[in-house]
């Protein structure tokens, strides 16, 4: 098994299992929902400000393990409505724009919490 990564730096597992873990120099993070740690909620309803607020929530989990975005080499990206894609992506591609990790995105019938987006990673340090 891996080392559990840990953060109060973004929303903790609200289940049985871990924000992240890190499996030698591999970093496998769960997805990430659009909630804001200093109020508990969602950031907005907007899919622009949720995605914003998914990759920074990814960014604290990869920085407890020692990562950053720049090392993410695989992403999922689930979205309520695949209509959002196109403002999903101009944000994800401000935060990919030097590195364009491998990436599948799913439109999924239900995100816990009723999120917009969600989004996952793995990441090689």
């Amino acid at each position: 098994m891996g080392e559990v990564i840990s953060t109060e730096k973004a929303p903790g597992a609200i289940g049985p299992y871990s924000q992240a873990i890190k499996a030698g120099n591999t970093v496998f993070c769960s997805g990430q929902i659009p909630i804001d740690i200093s109020t508990g909620e969602f950031v907005s309803e907007d899919v622009a400000e949720q995605t914003h607020q998914v990759l920074k929530n990814l960014s604290e989990v990869l920085a407890a393990a020692g990562a950053t975005l720049e090392d993410v080499v695989k992403t999922t990206v689930f979205l309520a409505d695949m209509n959002d894609f196109a403002a999903m992506n101009a944000v994800y591609g401000e935060y990919f724009s030097t590195n364009k990790p491998a990436r599948a995105t799913v439109q999924a019938a239900r995100l816990p919490r009723d999120a917009r987006v969600e989004i996952d990673c793995i990441a090689v340090i």
